[in-house]
């Protein structure tokens, strides 16, 4: 008979890898036992501590192959299950983390980091961040709880920081462990300090840059602050020199002799690169005198009298009915005068009209009127024989429609002129 794949965490034999034994736990025993496991790992699930320094940089992963097994149905042993999962985290009774927490995930298939530096404020007093996982496919969810117990970090001064913009980098890329130690590496080479640690790590999008385009590979940049026990190394330094400082204000590259330590992997903007010596800053801090917190006696509280005077809003009411009324009624008197007893359309109406009878009557007088026949009209004689030819037009001739310049005819007893053609020849 095939037994189910969780009937094998019962068997001892299967649990140390040994394959399915003989023994067998009755199912009441089996229950129990399982009830056991769970309870014990969702309590290291959901409660685990970090002791991190103040003023040193954090780093905690949420991994998904972590998540996975607490969303039904449990995966089998050996079996991949690749759900997307979301994490959102937040202090506990609070709806965002603390301020000096950030948390980054790409997609739903890559895992979550929290990374930050801590604060002195918050030495000794525990930091509950609760994490929430979301399984985007069957929509279950997971809470855990993240103990972050922040120590004191006194005895590991770090007073001299360095803060690298590395340009060929997201956050999450040199936030995995192996590319931060090669970059401290890189560092330690060129400052050679006894101790150095990173202290905060913040994405260029945090400090107001702009998000790359999706071409040639562009990264959005990333902000490194690292701190060490010695002074500046002589390579860091050069870039204060005026040289250097006048080619950033050209927006041109600096000349850093230990630029080809970093540029096999890390292309750092050394115009952006910012040198602190906290030894040599001022403390402006001023000691404040805590008084006992309660305020100088002003005497008693005086409240408004009872009887108080009424007043008549009916002459504010009428004043501001009344005068924006007037206003509009004379403005309205204004357009009617405007639009009806001045309106130089109906004058032009008149003058349109006088105009048109004018035409009408002029081409009446046209049609009626008795002038001589133009001399070009009158009979003629034909140039060859010698006959009268009659006019062209008739004594009832409508003159009023005749052109300017008639069109030539051929008429039957007029000559006609020989033309010459294109081939040479003359036609009659």
């Amino acid at each position: 008979m095939q037994l189910p794949w969780w009937w094998e965490l019962g068997d001892p034999c299967a649990w140390m890898g040994l394959g399915r034994g003989t023994r067998r736990m009755s199912p009441a025993t089996t229950g129990t036992f399982l009830l056991t496991v769970y309870t014990i790992f969702s309590k290291v699930h959901s409660d685990r501590n970090v002791y991190p320094s103040a003023g040193v940089l954090f780093v905690h992963v949420l991994e998904r192959e972590y998540f996975k097994g607490e969303f039904p149905p449990y995966p089998k042993p050996g079996e991949i299950s690749n759900d997307p999962i979301t994490f959102n985290t937040n202090l506990m009774g609070y709806p965002d983390r603390p301020g000096w927490l950030r948390y980054i995930q790409r997609t739903p298939y890559s895992d979550g980091v929290l990374y930050g530096s801590p604060t002195v404020e918050n030495v000794g007093k525990p930091t509950i961040i609760e994490i929430t996982a979301y399984n985007r496919r069957t929509f279950e969810t997971a809470r855990h709880n993240l103990i972050i117990n922040i120590m004191s970090a006194e005895d590991f001064l770090l007073p001299y920081q360095a803060e690298f913009f590395i340009k060929n980098m997201n956050v999450e890329e040199i936030l995995a462990s192996e590319v931060l130690g090669d970059f401290l590496g890189a560092v330690k080479n060129v400052w050679q300090p006894e101790r150095l640690n990173a202290i905060n790590i913040t994405s260029a999008l945090d400090r107001g840059g702009r998000v790359p385009l999706p071409i040639n590979d562009m990264k959005e940049g990333v902000y490194v602050m690292v701190g060490a026990d010695v002074p500046f190394s002589s390579c860091l330094r050069e870039v204060e020199n005026p040289q250097n400082q006048l080619r950033c204000s050209q927006e041109m590259e600096p000349v850093i002799t230990c630029d080809k330590k970093f540029r096999t992997q890390f292309y750092i903007d050394w115009c952006k690169i910012s040198l602190v010596d906290k030894t040599k800053q001022v403390s402006t801090y001023q000691e404040v005198i805590r008084g006992e917190g309660i305020l100088p006696d002003g005497g008693e509280y005086k409240p408004p009298s009872d009887s108080l005077k009424s007043r008549d809003y009916y002459t504010d009411f009428l004043i501001t009915l009344a005068v924006p009324s007037a206003v509009a009624l004379v403005l309205f008197l204004i357009l009617a005068y405007i639009m009806c007893c001045r309106r130089e359309g109906v004058i032009q109406l008149v003058h349109h009209s006088a105009i048109q009878k004018s035409t009408k009557e002029l081409r009446d007088m046209s049609k009626n009127r008795e002038i001589a026949w133009p001399l070009s009209t009158l009979p003629v004689f034909h140039p060859v024989t010698g006959e009268i030819i009659p006019p062209l037009h008739t004594d009832n001739y409508d003159s009023t429609n005749m052109p300017l310049m008639q069109t030539q005819q051929n008429l039957p007893h007029q000559t006609q002129i020989p033309q010459q053609q294109t081939a040479g020849k003359w036609y009659p």
